[in-house]
């Protein structure tokens, strides 16, 4: 496909372009393959570049005058970046032509069209972000305990489309007991390691078991499961569907775990199918979004509005099941088996934030990077069918289960301010890129498609971007003071904070930096103060040491 069939108009002057608290912008447009262009050089230089893959909603309002005559109108551009741009263009005919041109060019599906596979990287690229992370490395510490091996049983993607070509498996079980596990599981994900802690115990993730009208068995798989149990204990599956999904799936071959053939696992429900029901997490993202941009509601409708439209009771109840899980590993050293139905959305999501949880290492920028790409890209959450739409439209499939991941991150920085290497800014930036960028990292559904499609040839990763050392240094949190402890997230009601930074910040201006640099001051005075506070206790004991010598004599 040429873009020039779709781009009915490329460029247009005398359009106005209204923005909240900027001035209006009386300038021209041009529309490329991938970016709307907006520049003005009556007031000096001023343009703004907008990806038409940014754009989720096109809404048009024509001008009627007197008479019933149509004269013009307004573009109303809802982005995915949660920013809403108003176009004046004054005639009729031209404000027809950009709507379609921006219609056409931002709802393509074909992800080799989509800008990351036109886009150079004009700076040298350090290192390349699509090789930084590989199995070998993230689970060095486990490979070297000889309990587990890398498999490559889908090697060519045959077992599962939506696993990675290698996984990290128990070394007692081989590849044929993993292909026939694989048959007996959703979408064939068997049951692979997420997650070692540094009791040993473990933290695997698989799709839902099929059991089929006929209730079949696959020692299989129990073998796969019980080879992680040590003697003397028992494991944990945290099912995360309601009895009623569970009824549901088992109406069409799925189910859960019978608790006579995995005697040696305990079985327990914990819902999260506001997490796993795409069409429900989108709604109710798309009302906080409403409620967010809502500037005539009053204070306490606002707060109740907030509350009714589900999204803080998704980031609690995410935290909440993190932190269950999180107890059985930490406190009783117990491995632990989560799923859902696919194992595509909430277990990557609560496998994710029981390693924050957990693990110091993805409390850092790098190791948050490392975190993505194992527990989201690697394992196969469809970034393109999810992220195919914003809070402002609907799609088929479509879901902010990633967004949800990081608004719940966003709780541990206002917790724990001082725990994290990163800042606020770095999930933002993480936050707009998935949903559109130059970057090739979030594209496609799994990475067997990304390979197909020569993502990792033909485009840039974000990470190689962002690891940069002029840009990493954006991204630092000047509080960061690196613990090995683990961290409890509250999940009471009152603990909640809304995402201002996010959702707020194209209407109220912010200044969350600032705020850093003076609790940075802060704490370094505290810190001085204690030091001062310990040097003085030293010295009175040894005065005290030295009157107590004297008495003696």
């Amino acid at each position: 496909m040429e873009f020039i069939e779709l781009i009915l108009i490329n460029k247009l002057d005398g359009v106005i372009l209204k923005y909240p608290h900027h001035d209006n912008v009386d300038g021209t447009v041009c529309i490329t393959g991938h970016h709307l262009i907006l520049s003005s050089r009556k007031e000096g230089v001023r343009e703004l570049w907008l990806l038409h893959k940014n754009i989720d909603c096109i809404e048009k309002k024509e001008n009627k005058l007197s008479g019933g005559i149509v004269q013009g109108g307004s573009l109303y551009l809802k982005c995915k970046d949660l920013r809403i741009f108003q176009l004046d263009i004054s005639s009729t005919t031209e404000l027809n032509l950009v709507a379609q041109t921006l219609e056409n060019l931002s709802n393509l599906q074909d992800p080799s069209l989509f800008y990351p596979f036109f886009y150079r990287h004009m700076h040298p690229i350090m290192e390349n972000g699509y090789t930084l992370y590989s199995i070998e490395g993230e689970f060095t510490k486990v490979l070297a305990t000889e309990e587990w091996r890398i498999s490559r049983v889908n090697q060519h993607y045959t077992v599962t489309p939506s696993y990675p070509k290698a996984v990290v498996v128990p070394k007692v079980i081989d590849d044929e007991t993993l292909l026939a596990a694989a048959s007996f599981r959703q979408g064939g994900r068997f049951p692979v390691l997420s997650y070692r802690h540094n009791n040993g115990a473990v933290l695997l993730r698989a799709g839902q078991p099929l059991y089929g009208p006929k209730h079949r068995r696959c020692k299989p798989d129990e073998h796969i499961l019980n080879s992680v149990v040590n003697v003397g204990m028992k494991g944990i599956i945290y099912d995360l569907r309601s009895s009623n999904s569970i009824s549901q799936q088992q109406n069409k071959g799925g189910g859960t775990e019978s608790a006579a053939n995995y005697s040696q696992w305990r079985i327990y429900n914990r819902s999260m199918d506001d997490v796993d029901n795409q069409q429900q997490l989108l709604e109710s993202f798309s009302k906080l979004v409403e409620a967010c941009l809502d500037k005539e509601i009053s204070s306490d409708k606002w707060i109740s509005r907030l509350e009714s439209c589900g999204w803080p009771e998704s980031v609690r109840n995410s935290l909440h099941t993190a932190c269950i899980i999180a107890q059985h590993i930490h406190h009783k050293g117990e491995p632990v088996l989560i799923h859902g139905t696919r194992g595509e959305d909430a277990t990557l999501l609560v496998c994710s934030l029981v390693q924050i949880i957990l693990s110091p290492d993805c409390r850092t920028i790098r190791g948050l990077q490392a975190l993505i790409e194992r527990e989201w890209l690697g394992a196969g959450h469809p970034f393109g069918t999810r992220l195919r739409c914003g809070p402002h439209a609907t799609a088929a499939r479509a879901a902010p289960t990633f967004p949800l991941f990081l608004d719940c991150v966003r709780q541990f920085l206002e917790q724990f301010p001082c725990s994290f290497e990163y800042r606020q800014s770095f999930l933002i930036t993480l936050f707009e890129h998935a949903y559109a960028s130059q970057f090739g990292t979030f594209l496609c559904d799994s990475d067997q498609e990304r390979e197909t499609r020569g993502v990792y040839e033909h485009t840039t990763s974000l990470w190689s971007w962002i690891n940069q050392p002029d840009e990493l240094t954006t991204y630092i949190n000047p509080l960061y003071d690196p613990t090995p402890n683990v961290i409890w997230p509250s999940v009471a009601p009152m603990s909640f904070v809304i995402w201002e930074e996010l959702y707020l910040r194209w209407l109220v201006p912010q200044h969350t930096e600032e705020r850093e640099e003076q609790y940075k001051v802060i704490r370094t005075r505290e810190q001085h103060m204690r030091s001062q506070a310990q040097q003085l206790r030293r010295e009175l004991l040894d005065l005290a040491a030295q009157y107590y010598n004297r008495s003696d004599k």
